[in-house]
C-alpha cells in the first residue's frame, strides 16, 4: 500500500490570518459567507467546508479566489450552527462527532442555497466544490442534483462517501499522493468504479508528494516545495469550472 489510512483525521495545517473580502448573510435556517465578483455574472459556485467549519479563513480565501475569477461564490454553514471540529478536541470521539454531521444528509441545506442563488441572485449555472468532509458532500450532491452543472471534490474522504458512482454531471476528484487520511488504494478503487458506472465526464488527479489539506490548508509562502502543486491544483479547479460551468 502506497500510504495507509490514519485513524486520526485531518490536521488543521496552516491557518491563514485572513479577514475575507465578502460578507455574511442569513438564508432561512443557515448562515453563509458570500463574495460577489466585480462584474455581473449568472454563474455561481457553492463552496462546502471541511470539518473545521464555514468560518475557517482558509476556506473563505478560496471563496474570494473564485469571486476574483468571475463567479459568485457562497460558503454556507452546512453544520447548521453546530460546532465545527476543533484541533484541541479529543480525536477518540471524532467518529461519534461525525455521526451528527452526516455528509449525505445535506439536501435541505442544499435546497435552501440553490433557491437563494436562483431567486435572490439570479444565478443560472451553478457548481459545487468541497474540501475533505465537503468533498464527500459534493460526491453525494453530484449523484442527486442534475441542476449542479459540475462538481469538484477536493480530498473528499472516500471511506465516508456513498458507494454509488452514477454521476449526473462532470466531476473532478483531487487527491494528494501522501494523504494519510485517504490511501491510494482507495483512490484506485474509486477510479475503477467510476469507469464502470459513470456515464458522464470525470477526472481523478493525484498530486505528487502532497498531503491532506494541501489545496486550502497549506500556505504556499511557507511551504516552497509544495507551492507548485498548490498553485497547480487551484489552476486545475478554475480550468475545470471554466470548461463545465
Amino acid at each position: 500500500m502506497a500510504n495507509e489510512a490514519n485513524s486520526c483525521p485531518c490536521n488543521l495545517g496552516d491557518t491563514l490570518d485572513y479577514e475575507g473580502l465578502g460578507c455574511e448573510v442569513s438564508i432561512e435556517h443557515i448562515k453563509a459567507y458570500l463574495c460577489k465578483p466585480s462584474l455581473p455574472t449568472e454563474k455561481a459556485v457553492i463552496v462546502i467546508h471541511d470539518i473545521y467549519g464555514w468560518q475557517l479563513p482558509n476556506t473563505r480565501h478560496i471563496v474570494d479566489m473564485l469571486a476574483a475569477n468571475g463567479y459568485l461564490a457562497i460558503l454556507p454553514d452546512f453544520y447548521k450552527g453546530q460546532e465545527p471540529w476543533k484541533p484541541s478536541n479529543d480525536w477518540s470521539i471524532f467518529n461519534d462527532w461525525l455521526k451528527t454531521r452526516d455528509a449525505k444528509k445535506t439536501n435541505r441545506e442544499t435546497d435552501v442555497v440553490l433557491k437563494y442563488l436562483k431567486e435572490q441572485c439570479n444565478m443560472k449555472r451553478i457548481a459545487a466544490i468541497g474540501f475533505c468532509w465537503g468533498g464527500v458532500v459534493v460526491h453525494h450532491l453530484m449523484l442527486s442534483y442534475s441542476e449542479l452543472k459540475t462538481g469538484v471534490s477536493v480530498y473528499g474522504i472516500i471511506r465516508l462517501a456513498e458507494d454509488r458512482y452514477n454521476l449526473l454531471n462532470p466531476t473532478f476528484f483531487i487527491f494528494g499522493e501522501k494523504d494519510e487520511v485517504i490511501p491510494l488504494d482507495q483512490v484506485t478503487v474509486l477510479e475503477q468504479k467510476l469507469k464502470e458506472k459513470s456515464k458522464v465526464n470525470w477526472e481523478v488527479k493525484i498530486y505528487p508528494g502532497q498531503t491532506h489539506g494541501f489545496v486550502h490548508r497549506k500556505r504556499e509562502d511557507i511551504n516552497p516545495e509544495d507551492k507548485p502543486y498548490i498553485e497547480e491544483a487551484r489552476r486545475d479547479i478554475l480550468e475545470w469550472l471554466k470548461r463545465h460551468i
